[in-house]
């Protein structure tokens, strides 16, 4: 047995819920072969989300501040600021390989 609930519509002309030949419609659409049971199992599964949709237009809120973001942000990165640093000399001391003060890596690439 199917179990499905229809949610109250936000406007008393406005039903909100889909029909079998829609699902079937839809289905031919995005070429899914599904049978009788199927389809009743999805029209099922489509009104019980149309009326979670009517619950959400069914929620006030007119008095409520639009956010840009669902969460907090705020930005993990440092200032750039310069700060003292190792000299070429000093960085490449400990290099297992160096040529003309750069370092010197085995080659990745073929070609």
């Amino acid at each position: 047995m199917l179990r499905t609930r229809f949610a109250q519509p936000v406007l008393e002309s406005l039903e909100m819920s889909i029909s079998i030949d829609e699902v079937r419609h839809v289905a031919r659409l995005a070429r899914l072969e599904l049978e009788e049971v199927e389809l009743l199992a999805l029209q099922g599964e489509l009104n019980v989300l149309l009326g979670h949709f009517a619950d959400v237009q069914a929620i006030d809120a007119s008095g409520l501040e639009a956010l840009r973001q669902a969460c907090s942000v705020q930005s993990v990165w440092s200032e750039d600021m310069a700060a003292p640093c190792l000299s070429r000399a000093e960085a490449i001391k400990n290099a297992q390989v160096s040529k003309a003060g750069l370092f010197v890596v085995p080659t990745i690439l073929e070609g």
